[in-house]
């Protein structure tokens, strides 16, 4: 599920004396949103792959590993521009100095326990760590690996590259100076001439967002929440979003979309609308489930931290079970669109480095639609077979998802709870990944693997759920 659109335009103002261009490290403007949202909000956006071999691992092969991630989209952190209103830039950074392994043995039924707690470790684009590499035994003689790296570092796609490279063993030199090499001076001269040279963009996204503020005031008010009938209530306090992870035979997940009349990607986007009907997020009025979906538009040699736009479909639940011919043809139409118009929500990421930091979650709130109780999917398509080779050699499982930290009981009451799906095909088998928060619900593990499974039985499908 991916289309290719060029990323914004690189600068190239500086040559080095072999007369090779070095590369702009400013970030790209939604890479600067992503750390302000983060800043605004307290909540992170992770990635995490999680590796199980049913045996003991190859410890001097996850070292080289370990090592190689250090040069590439992962080797680096975001360091800020000493002005309020400049763009923010990329420098190296090495990474952990060390795997964490732990110190006992769990039993293998705890590695989803394992898996959230190493997501919910420390983890930050600015200050670091941006990634950390975490392994346990297990008492039946197997072991896990997780890998998390913060989203606004690197998104889906780039996570999979950057594991694919180490696990090959590639390194990459992008150019990042190392930390605070500017000195402050220069940094403010510089970071002011650049932002001189952008008003003339600033000014055309200005008049852009005039020609959408009547809408999009309609949107900020219709985002808007009343308070639920079902208060969370207990203050502000830190929630765990519980997750869970589907493994199914790739046969058996082709030939069900193959007998719907559709593909692997509208049966994943079938699948989370009658996930989403399940969990009670209906859109009011037509009883359709609205479902952004991810697309990646990373290019070769793309450094972009998050290469995403987020076209959303409308899809009828009662249908997607017996036939994804519409499911189908909504995405072709909504990638096609996507690939002749320009999101324009992305239209007025020039205007970043100027946002005031209050307006930042309200404009999440109209970018995703909160009112209409999306159901968000992200379908990361063939993985590459590198990736499941952390230490050298193919691991048993192995799965990636998105995760959030430091999710508070008033942003889900925010957002109407929260239902994410994501997926990818590796190993011969097809995981899917399940985050899942209802207003006023038990919100269990145990829960979320009962729906899931409803779910899977709605199209006759089984799979391992952990």
């Amino acid at each position: 599920m991916s289309i290719r659109i060029a990323p914004e335009r690189p600068l190239f103002q500086r040559r080095l004396s072999n007369g090779d261009a070095l590369p702009d490290n400013r970030l790209a403007f939604i890479d600067q949103a992503s750390l302000l949202g983060l800043r605004a909000t307290g909540q992170g956006q992770l990635c995490q792959c999680v590796w199980v071999y049913d045996r003991a691992i190859n410890f001097e092969g996850l070292k080289r590993f370990h090592h190689s991630l250090s040069h590439g989209l992962l080797g680096r952190r975001i360091e800020r521009s000493p002005l309020p209103f400049g763009r923010h830039r990329w420098v190296s950074w090495q990474g952990s100095s060390d795997i964490d392994i732990a110190e006992r043995a769990r039993a293998r039924g705890e590695l989803s326990a394992w898996a959230d707690e190493r997501a919910q470790l420390p983890i930050d684009p600015e200050w670091g760590p941006g990634w950390h590499l975490g392994v346990v035994p297990f008492t039946d003689g197997s072991t896990a690996i997780s890998l998390v790296a913060s989203h606004t570092v690197v998104d889906g796609v780039g996570f999979c590259l950057a594991i694919a490279d180490a696990a090959n063993g590639d390194t990459h030199d992008f150019g990042y100076p190392q930390p605070h090499s500017r000195r402050r001076l220069r940094a403010v001269l510089r970071d002011a001439r650049q932002t001189a040279q952008s008003v003339p963009e600033v000014a055309r996204t200005l008049v852009a967002a005039a020609k959408l503020a009547p809408r999009r005031r309609r949107e900020i008010a219709r985002s808007r929440p009343t308070r639920p009938a079902t208060s969370l209530g207990g203050g502000d306090h830190g929630v765990l979003v519980p997750a869970i992870t589907i493994h199914i035979d790739l046969d058996d997940w082709d030939t069900c979309a193959k007998a719907l009349g559709g593909t692997s990607n509208s049966l994943l986007v079938g699948f989370a609308a009658k996930l989403g009907e399940r969990a009670g997020r209906r859109r009011s009025g037509d009883g359709v489930v609205t479902v952004p979906f991810a697309v990646s538009v990373r290019t070769e040699g793309d450094t972009r931290a998050n290469a995403l736009s987020f076209p959303n479909v409308s899809v009828d639940p009662a249908r997607v079970t017996t036939d994804l011919r519409d499911v189908r043809v909504a995405i072709k139409e909504a990638l096609t669109t996507l690939g002749e118009v320009p999101d324009e929500r992305l239209q007025l990421l020039p205007l970043t480095p100027l946002t005031p930091k209050r307006a930042v979650k309200r404009l999440a709130d109209v970018a995703f639609a909160y009112a209409d109780l999306p159901v968000g999917c992200s379908n990361l398509g063939d993985i590459d077979p590198a990736v499941a080779c952390p230490d050298g050699s193919d691991a048993d499982h192995a799965f990636l998802r998105l995760v959030e930290q430091h999710v508070t009981r008033q942003s889900l009451e925010r957002t109407r709870g929260q239902l994410f799906v994501g997926s990818g095909r590796i190993g011969g088998k097809i995981f899917i990944t399940v985050a899942g928060y209802q207003l006023g619900g038990n919100n269990s593990k145990s829960d979320l693997r009962d729906l899931a499974a409803h779910t899977l039985a709605d199209f006759d499908l089984t799979g391992a759920i952990d």
